[in-house]
């Protein structure tokens, strides 16, 4: 009895007259007593009444109004067809050397003997159709007809993958892997395998009546899948489905799936004309304020125009994101082509007051940045955002490859720096200035 020695059942009026006994009995000193309610025959039925109804409840506020489970008339039609067919094919094979009078007797055999019949009957398919043409159980033509798409079953290991609404999926170990939607019989498969799916089966599916069915019989492996394995099981489904989708009748269908058209992704509306100019607008606003307060006019005219440069391209990336990072990373553009950041420059910034001065962040003022210079291919002592008032300081903007050589145009004579000056890639002719000079 572990830690008492006796159970004494008794009943009383109610429960206060029963407490009022165990501290009487406890005074004698040398018993200890602990007490447990019992309940009575029709109590217990009014217990698991609240039980199942609790259980159908959790099953609606899941999702599955019928838990998977086969329909109570086509569950009996079901048993009663499958049991005839086991014992007609025990009596042919006589896979049980013991005697059984009948199918319900064996219904009532132990499931290792039953799977020995199972089995006799997957090698044999052909008694399927013996069964009906003699049809010994003198079963209906539409009965008859159930037990002859049972040619069609599906045997073998199964992973029990995924609990939907209307169906369970099994999905085959087989390469490629084959979805099927099985509905269960009395119990679902939940009180039958576990709750923690995948599990790894083995059992045998059969058609019935449009869905498909397990025959009753299964064996699962206690084993736990890693993550990886469950990746993996998770692509197959997918694959599955896509060639099939999930079968839910047996024999499958020969053609795969027709594939399903991409849906079409809507069309952006184009930005306005107005909209282009009121983003222009709030940035260019904020660039000449922060220029006028802390840097000077030269940069002001180069910073307009690199926004109105970004403004022009199509579609203008100043419509997406802020005002303010998009300003910050145009004067972080402009002041990086002219070192900016440098202390011996004037007027000098860091980039991080710049940001600050700007009402936006270090790191969006960066990707602001970073985002022009890929677009514009921009890059320190770029000549094209140099201020003119450097301009003449500048190598970059004078150093031209002539004859395989790179020259500084500035002491190339007049000629050639006119020819270059014609073709854009000086920005004046030096010899003229000199001459001025």
């Amino acid at each position: 009895m572990g830690d008492h020695d006796g159970v004494p059942i008794f009943e009383a009026a109610d429960d206060e007259t029963a407490t009022t006994l165990l501290p009487r009995l406890g005074a004698t000193g040398n018993v200890h007593t602990t007490t447990v309610r019992a309940f009575t025959a029709a109590e217990m039925e009014t217990i698991l009444a609240k039980f199942h109804t609790e259980r159908e409840w959790l099953a609606r506020r899941a999702g599955l109004e019928n838990p998977v489970l086969l329909d109570p008339h086509d569950l009996e039609l079901f048993f009663k067809l499958h049991r005839a067919l086991m014992f007609f094919v025990n009596q042919r094979l006589k896979v049980i050397p013991n005697k059984v009078a009948s199918s319900e007797g064996f219904a009532a055999l132990s499931p290792d003997v039953r799977l020995k019949v199972r089995d006799a009957l997957n090698a044999n398919l052909d008694l399927i159709e013996s069964f009906a043409d003699e049809n010994p159980a003198h079963l209906s033509d539409d009965e008859l007809d159930i037990v002859r798409s049972w040619r069609h079953l599906v045997t073998g290991r199964f992973y029990v993958f995924r609990e939907l609404k209307k169906h369970t999926v099994f999905l085959t170990t087989t390469d490629p892997a084959v979805a099927y939607g099985v509905l269960a019989l009395s119990q679902p498969f939940e009180d039958l395998i576990g709750p923690h799916l995948p599990v790894l089966t083995q059992t045998v599916l059969l058609p019935f009546k449009g869905v498909i069915v397990y025959d009753g019989l299964m064996t699962s492996y206690r084993v736990t899948f890693g993550p990886g394995i469950r990746r993996s099981l998770d692509e197959c489904f997918k694959d599955a489905k896509a060639r099939h989708g999930i079968v839910t009748t047996s024999p499958m269908p020969d053609k795969p799936m027709p594939a399903k058209a991409p849906k079409p992704k809507p069309i952006p509306k184009p930005p306005s004309r107005e909209e282009k100019e009121e983003s222009l607008a709030v940035i260019v606003g904020l660039i000449d304020q922060f220029c006028r307060e802390h840097l000077n006019e030269e940069y002001a005219v180069l910073c307009r125009g690199l926004a109105e440069k970004l403004a022009r391209k199509r579609p203008s990336p100043l419509l997406h994101g802020s005002p303010n990072a998009w300003a910050s990373g145009i004067v972080r553009a402009i002041g990086g082509v002219n070192f900016l950041h440098d202390k011996s420059q004037t007027p000098y910034m860091r980039s991080t007051d710049i940001d600050r001065y700007l009402g936006t962040s270090p790191s969006s003022g960066a990707a602001k940045l970073a985002a022009i210079r890929k677009m514009l291919g921009m890059h320190q002592l770029d000549p094209n955002w140099t201020l003119p008032s450097r301009l003449d300081d500048n190598p970059m903007a004078w150093m031209l490859q002539v004859n395989g050589f790179m020259v500084d145009v500035r002491h190339a004579p007049r000629a050639v720096q006119e020819i270059a000056f014609n073709k854009g890639l000086i920005p004046y002719i030096p010899a003229d200035r000199q001459e001025g000079e």
